[in-house]
């Protein structure tokens, strides 16, 4: 397992769609944005045009990833642990609960089935802003979420104006 963090557009999904492409098919994108207004529907469609090409199945799985079952082994890629986490935490009348235990679960059920998991996550919370109740609750579950995937991941990089700085283990070649 791959885990790729760094701030927002830092090129985290242009590199982990690259460093899929020298892995062993077939290749899945877990996709776990939800479609929410222009600004995502947009979003979306340029994610879709940069994975065109690229030999990618895309899976939309929003939660529950533990349930979600591959149709075979070879290299998937996680984007990201910022949406997985806030779709398990808030519901639909935006009241929230602890969502570590859902995604740290789902993302090693998802290494589990196959040979290579790139997961992409944000750092977030290095801001030091004052936040509402559930921001601040987010902020500190992707903290938790992000370290605990942290350590179980075999390669850990963050990614600097499209550059990656491995923190732990190495790249494959």
């Amino acid at each position: 397992m791959i885990l790729l963090t760094g701030g927002s557009a830092c090129g985290k999904s242009a590199f982990a769609e690259s460093l899929c492409t020298s892995l062993p098919l077939p290749r899945y994108y877990i996709a776990a944005m939800k479609p929410y207004g222009a600004e995502g529907e947009e979003r979306i469609r340029r994610h879709r045009t940069l994975r065109r090409g690229k030999g990618f199945e895309t899976i939309e799985k929003y939660t529950a990833l533990d349930e979600l079952t591959l149709p075979g082994r070879g290299t998937a890629l996680l984007e990201c642990i910022c949406n997985l986490t806030a779709n398990e935490m808030f519901d639909d009348n935006s009241t929230f609960c602890d969502p570590c235990e859902a995604v740290i679960r789902g993302t090693m059920a998802l290494a589990a089935q196959c040979n290579n998991l790139v997961v992409i996550t944000n750092d977030v919370g290095a801001d030091a802003l004052d936040y509402n109740e559930g921001t601040r609750a987010y902020i500190k579950a992707m903290g938790s979420i992000n370290a605990a995937l942290a350590e179980k991941a075999d390669t850990v990089c963050e990614l600097v104006c499209g550059i990656p700085l491995v923190l732990k283990g190495t790249l494959p070649e």
